[in-house]
């Protein structure tokens, strides 16, 4: 048996059996359950990386978990295959590679962070189990799958975001998380439902061939749209962000970023690979690009009042987000409007992507940083907070670069990412280009603001003694440090290799189909 045919399998199995065997391994003691963890998300980070790999030449993997024959039969004589199956083309195995690596990083920063508190075993199985449903939202090429693996992150999530039980505010994030996660979980179950119903088939690829646009369609499009959106941060149905992402422990803030993108993956496969017909004209399109600028412009402004470091960083989320559905959206109506307007249209896509990943990067690491100034200085308020670059050299240098990136500073990746965006925008409207640079200067002056306040000017008493946070926070930290790096380094290479292939991969409907028809 050839074990890299089964990679895809391995992909949510490794973190499934880490669950698992997290109660075990836990009573061995700290050493033994430090081991197993960093141990299993590095086979996860590798089998990550060896799926990316296999995708470069164009390759679409195609894995069906469930025998070809085996069928469900109900009492009433309707039969059902079983079977799971992905289907993991370029733009799949690019999201893979981003959740892979941000869980690792985070895994290395929660051996040391969570070193104070109890509760290992319970973080430790959430962890594994918010992993395997953020990567098989990527892997699979199947609606239900998908809306199985939303639950699988979603209940993960509620735990982990309430993780602080004894915390009033805790708990009340974990239930605004949990309120807004069930209603669209149930609004993404009556359309794929409603699909169903019609097609008597829930396959993504047996969809696209069979999809006949008329209102039922438009309906479920607009559904999913919805509900995708606001699963990644959209405005206007954002509040639940901030909130997550400031009471998460600081290791699953790292992880919840990607998650977010796994619903962004969602809503472009959809928009690409399901409903082209009708996602590629205008009104769609524009939704998308308004959705964009709004949450672009909202989460900055609100970022910029805030004093409680995560919560301001939680907002920025939301405007991050915004500047990849506004390359979507581009890319959409750019693409639709004949072959003047096509290369404008691949370019927003590449940017898009090139901005999944870069926000995938510096956006966890700039959550473990305020993790690592929680954990040295036992409060999140900046205004409490002063002088520390002097006994956190190495978080404040992580720090910076991660800010600089964010902000859209040459020459740093997030300034590549942006400017394909902005290049790209106004080929079809000068203010949408205005409106991103906008959110790029306030962004920069709301980090400047964090810099000062928690780095810069006379230490504090209380923080006099304050020291460099343990070295595996360090570690988890430099790993998105060292991408961060990478992408600024080699924007070219990654623009080529994983990018534009990536693109390609979401314009690439009828191999999408082919593929996973002739793999069933």
């Amino acid at each position: 048996m050839n074990l890299s045919d089964h990679l895809p399998a391995f992909l949510v199995m490794i973190p499934l059996l880490g669950a698992f065997l997290t109660p075990l391994a836990a009573s061995f003691g700290k050493t033994v359950r430090s081991v197993f963890f960093v141990l299993f998300m590095s086979l996860i980070l590798l089998t990550g990386i060896s799926i990316c790999a296999s995708t470069f030449g164009g390759n679409i993997l195609v894995y069906v978990m469930g025998a070809e024959n085996f069928s469900l039969t109900l009492p009433s004589g309707m039969s059902y295959p079983v079977r799971i199956l992905f289907e993991i083309d370029a733009a799949g195995a690019l999201m893979i590679l981003c959740v892979a690596i941000a869980a690792f990083a985070g895994a290395l920063f929660s051996v040391a962070y969570m070193d104070r508190f109890s509760g290992w075993k319970r973080f430790m199985a959430l962890y594994f189990l918010l992993s395997a449903g953020a990567l098989g939202m990527c892997a699979t090429g199947d609606l239900f799958n998908f809306f199985v693996f939303v639950e699988v992150s979603s209940i993960a999530s509620f735990g982990l975001v309430a993780f602080w039980r004894d915390k009033p505010e805790a708990i009340e994030a974990g239930f605004k998380y949990m309120l807004v996660s069930q209603i669209a979980a149930m609004l993404l179950l009556i359309a794929i439902g409603t699909l169903y119903g019609k097609y008597n088939a829930v396959n993504m690829g047996a969809l696209s061939s069979m999809m006949r646009y008329g209102t039922l369609e438009r309906i479920v499009l607009a559904i999913l749209i919805s509900v995708l959106a606001f699963k990644c941060g959209a405005f206007p149905i954002h509040t639940w962000m901030p909130d997550a992402y400031a009471e998460t422990p600081s290791g699953v803030t790292c992880l919840l970023v990607t998650v977010s993108q796994a619903s962004f993956y969602g809503l472009i496969r959809v928009c690409f690979s399901l409903f082209p017909g009708i996602a590629g004209g205008g009104m769609v399109a524009w939704i998308l690009i308004v959705l964009g600028c709004m949450s672009m412009f909202f989460g900055v402004l609100m970022a910029v009042v805030q004093h409680e470091i995560k919560r301001l960083m939680g907002y920025h989320s939301i405007s991050q987000v915004g500047y990849m559905l506004l390359a979507m959206g581009v890319g959409l109506l750019a693409l639709g409007n004949g072959e003047k307007m096509a290369e404008y249209g691949l370019t927003a896509m590449k940017g898009g992507l090139f901005h999944v990943m870069n926000y995938s990067f510096y956006k966890a690491l700039l959550f473990l940083c305020a993790g690592a100034l929680y954990y040295a200085t036992g409060t999140r308020d900046l205004d409490k907070m002063g002088g520390l670059a002097r006994n956190m050299p190495w978080t404040a240098g992580m720090f910076v670069i991660a800010a600089s990136a964010i902000s859209g500073l040459p020459p740093f990746n997030g300034f590549m990412s942006k400017w394909m965006i902005y290049e790209s925008s106004f080929a079809v409207h000068p203010i949408l280009p205005a409106v991103a640079m906008i959110t790029s200067v306030l962004t920069l002056a709301s980090f400047a603001k964090v810099f000062q306040a928690a780095f810069l000017g006379p230490a504090k008493a209380d923080f006099v003694a304050v020291r460099e946070v343990p070295a595996f926070m360090l570690a988890g930290m430099a790993v998105l440090t060292v991408m961060t790096l990478l992408l600024t380094l080699f924007p070219g290479w990654f623009t080529g290799n994983l990018f534009e292939k990536a693109a390609e991969a979401l314009l690439n409907q009828r191999g999408y189909i082919d593929a996973v028809l002739g793999g069933m």
